[in-house]
């Protein structure tokens, strides 16, 4: 897959999880809804990173964007964008889909007794606003999103793409983001 074809992907990923949590806050699903909006704050994300090349195999992309924001040069709108979906991300990272998924298993709290009507709206708030800022981050770096078709095989090999590293590499060099670090710019 090139990376016309990732972003193309996550991002019709992202809205779908998207409009599955907007449907389970319909029918009251707060679990449900907060798992939904996780996996469309991440897959928002990781349309954002495809459009540099990265594809980590992770659930937590903010790490991988916070590198790119620290060594990389952005218009200045597509900066903001980046930095503003940073507190989505983190929010609704790992730890959040493994809470939506397996409970607190140090309390022995199933997923459906940690999630409410609340922790539904606010996960569903950053959906919202993660999947609109990857479609503008996109807009504002190739085009409309119609110019992402899947079937467009122009640079099949992601030439040109960033290389970054994935968290485990960051760490291991010494460069990880802080905890609660979130780079302005």
């Amino acid at each position: 897959m090139n990376a016309r074809d990732a972003v193309a992907y996550r991002l019709a990923l992202s809205e779908g999880f998207l409009g599955e949590a907007e449907q389970d806050v319909e029918l009251e699903r707060w679990r449900s809804c907060v798992d939904n909006a996780q996996l469309a704050v991440e897959n928002a994300g990781k349309a954002v990173l495809a459009l540099f090349g990265v594809a980590p195999k992770t659930h937590d992309p903010a790490r991988n964007i916070a590198v790119m924001l620290r060594g990389g040069q952005f218009p200045e709108e597509v900066r903001a964008r980046l930095t503003g979906m940073l507190p989505d991300l983190l929010a609704l990272g790992t730890s959040e889909h493994f809470l939506t998924d397996y409970g607190d298993e140090t309390r022995h709290a199933l997923p459906w007794e940690l999630f409410d009507e609340a922790s539904a709206q606010e996960a569903l708030a950053a959906a919202r606003r993660s999947v609109a800022a990857a479609r503008e981050v996109v807009v504002a770096l190739r085009g409309t999103p119609t110019d992402l078709a899947p079937d467009d095989r122009s640079n099949p090999k992601n030439e040109g793409a960033a290389e970054l590293a994935t968290p485990a590499e960051e760490a291991e060099s010494g460069r990880s983001l802080p905890e609660g670090n979130i780079p302005g710019g």
